[in-house]
Order: C-alpha cells, then structure tokens, then sequence
C-alpha cells in the first residue's frame, strides 16, 4: 500500500459531472449478493452497462474482455500508480499514523509505471523464471505432504486452515529466506494490509489495521537491511547483488517493498486460488474424477478454475487523458477498476462462460494474471504450488467430498476473493491413512 497524499485522498473522477446509472448505483462490492456471486451482477453489466461510473468507490468499472485487456496493453494510457492505494479514503489519523511510524513503501512493481516499472522488474522477474520456480518443486510436495500425513487419518478437515493457509507462505520464506516460524505474524500482517488497501473500514477497524501494516512494512525492511553485508543465495540476495550498493539502480527501500508486496500477493492470493480450485472442482465431481484418473488433465484445470473462478477479481488503473472505453467517455484522471473475473466470464471470449470445463480449449486466454508489462511474475510459482496440491490431494484422497449444505463466506473487500474455510470429509481406509 502507498499512503496516498490529502489531494488524492480528497480528489473525485467523476461523481460531480457524470450521471449514475442503475448499474452504477447498485453496485456494492463490501456486501452480499455481490460477495457470495459477482458474476451474475457481471452478466448483467455486461449486457446492459459494460462501463459504468459506481459512485460507492468513485472508479468507473470496466467489465468487458477485449476493454480490460486493452488497458492492460497501454501502461501510458493507463498509469498502475494507484494499484496500491487505498480503496476508501483513509482516516486523517490514519495517514498520520502511517507517516508518523516510519511507512515507506515505494512505487515498485504493481503501482509502478515505466521507467521505474522497467528497471525494477529487469531485476525481480529473473529469479521468477519458470525453470528457476521449478526447482521449489520439491520443497512444496515435501510441505503437501507433511499436511496431507497430518489430516488424511482424520477424515474431515477444513481445508483453509489445515492446509491451504500456511502451505504458500511456508514456499514464500524459502524463496525470501525467512524463519518459518514467522509464518503466523505474516499471515496476520497480510490480512491487515489486505483490508486497509482493498476493504471499507470504519476509523476505528482502520487505526487497528494500521499498527499492524506499520510492523509488517518494518518487518520487511529489516529483513533487506540485515542481509546487506552478507547476500544470501536466494531471491532477497539476488536483488541485494543486483543493486550493487547503488540505489540508482536499486534502492534499499524498493527491495523492502518487493518483499513487503510478494508477502501478500505470493501467499493470499494462492491460499484462495487453491481453496476455490478444490471447491470448484469437488462441486463438478466429473471434473474431480478426471484428474483424478488422469493427473495430466490438471494444468488445464487450473487455467480453468483461475478463468471460472479467479482469486484476484479486480484491479486498478487511473486514465491519464481524456480516453473513450467501450464507447463511454472517461474524464483524465479517473480511476479504473478492471473487472477480472467478469472479463473471463465474457461469452464473446469464452463460449458458454458459466460452465466449468476443465478441457476448455482457450481456458489459458484468461487475464486473472493481468496482461502486459505488469502481467504477475508470481504466476509460475501459484501454478507450481496448486499442480502439486491437486497431484497429492487427488492422489492421496480420490474419495474426498464437501461437507453437505456449508455456505462458503469471503472477505469483504473489493479484490481478493476465496472462501474462508472449506469443509471436506472422506472415508478413512487402509489406503488413504
């Protein structure tokens, strides 16, 4: 998150010269219907309205595939600088606090436009090399199955919390060289940021957020500044000898808030990848018995579940001139949200877009990575993490099912969406245990 200055704070794109539609006006991501199904509000908006002004967020929404992916392709355009700021305006106390404590997370990666985004990302997308992700491999089918060894005996088991939860951020602390037992810490941090930049929160709830970004943006710099003099053989210490001492290059604050970004964006983001990819696929049983009996169905599946069902459902941008989108016109300055999820869910893309077909053959068309300069350099590291879950699970567990008659509750924020816990029960047999 960048802690946006008071004239941003206070600035609207729109809400005074253009006129709400009914779209616009219902649209309400904090609260259900929405949070349980976005994707019949979608449908609708993109038969009806594709582009709309929402004054709840004050950002016009974009909910159409061939628009969204445009404006991925044209960072000049479409700046990303607001990509970290906070949804709602933060409280003045807020603000203050965060200046006060030392906040100094940079424009980096996500919310940074070239040339910034270009020098950064020559050095951070290296190591994020498939064949170099590939070699974690091993250490994530060790970490599946010292949960799996765990909960198989059992029989039932929330899924969130038995598994899914901690098992990303354990692969993250080997990439960043992190103490496993911090695990907990972060996962905390991380839902604090999470509801401060994407949630609408209450003063009060927002102070409590607050202190906790305030230890977690100090966490991640002290542990850049520790390895200083001694870069270690990993991602942290691949940036550290890349800067070589000069912050021209790379500064010691940008590698902070690389870490302090890929400790939400590499663990939040997979636990709910993960947790919906079982229940999506435990719902569609013929689709869980495929890969089942045949395990080489399972990277498709996964292009699948991000397309049907994505944990990353929206993301920003902020037009920089006056622009048209789907034959609206948007004034300069306005602030984007780009509907993932209902781009992937568009039918002039994605025939027949609210069935799961795990042999979809287009499947992999999907933005839930974003598109362009910005495309997620993490992705290789999800797809590795949830190959082996579903290898292991489907493996270890054929007979796994969904507890009968559980409603599946999400986070109240507008961008990140996987359900909180996912309840499952099998038969224990000789083979399973």
């Amino acid at each position: 998150m960048r802690i946006p200055s008071e004239s941003e704070q206070a600035k609207r794109s729109g809400a005074q010269t253009c006129p709400v539609s009914g779209i616009g006006a219902e649209f309400d991501p904090f609260r259900d219907p929405y949070l349980s199904d976005p994707y019949s509000f979608w449908a609708r908006a993109r038969r009806e309205e594709p582009v709309f002004y929402s004054p709840e967020i004050d950002y016009w929404v974009v909910t159409r595939y061939r628009d969204v992916k445009a404006i991925f392709a044209d960072p000049k355009t479409f700046s990303a600088s607001i990509v970290q700021n906070p949804i709602a305006p933060l409280s003045p106390k807020v603000v203050a606090m965060l200046r006060e404590g030392g906040f100094g997370a940079v424009p980096a990666m996500s919310n940074a436009d070239p040339p910034v985004h270009t020098r950064i990302r020559k050095f951070t997308g290296q190591p994020f090399t498939p064949r170099r992700v590939a070699h974690l491999e091993a250490d994530v089918r060790r970490i599946v199955t010292r949960y799996l060894d765990s909960i198989v005996p059992r029989g039932r088991a929330d899924l969130v919390r038995d598994m899914v939860y901690e098992l990303p951020v354990l692969v993250l602390f080997i990439f960043l060289g992190m103490p496993e037992e911090d695990v907990p810490r972060i996962k905390s941090w991380a839902r604090n940021r999470l509801m401060l930049t994407w949630g609408n929160l209450p003063e009060e709830e927002q102070l409590k957020e607050a202190a906790g970004l305030l230890e977690y943006w100090r966490y991640s710099k002290q542990h850049v500044e520790k390895l200083l003099d001694n870069p270690p053989d990993n991602f942290v210490g691949d940036l550290i000898r890349g800067r070589g001492g000069d912050d021209r290059v790379l500064s010691i604050d940008e590698i902070a808030t690389v870490v302090y970004g890929l400790l939400i964006a590499g663990h939040e983001t997979t636990t709910s990848l993960s947790a919906t990819a079982i229940v999506r696929l435990l719902e569609h049983r013929e689709a869980w018995e495929a890969i089942c009996a045949d395990p080489s169905l399972i990277p498709n599946a996964i292009e699948e579940v991000l397309r049907f069902d994505t944990s990353v459902i929206t993301w920003r941008r902020r037009a920089t001139r006056e622009v048209e989108i789907g034959g609206v016109k948007i004034p300069p300055d306005a602030k984007l949200l780009l509907a993932l999820g209902s781009a992937n869910h568009d039918e002039s893309e994605f025939p027949d877009s609210r069935r799961f077909d795990i042999r979809r053959a287009n499947a992999k068309d999907h933005v839930a990575f974003g598109f362009g300069i910005h495309y997620c350099f993490g992705a290789p590291l999800a797809r590795i993490e949830l190959t082996v879950i579903l290898q292991e699970l489907s493996r270890r567990i054929p007979g796994i099912r969904l507890v009968a008659n559980q409603k599946f509750e999400y986070s109240p924020n507008i961008s990140f969406r996987g359900p909180k816990r996912v309840l499952v029960e099998w038969h224990v047999s000789r083979e399973t245990s």
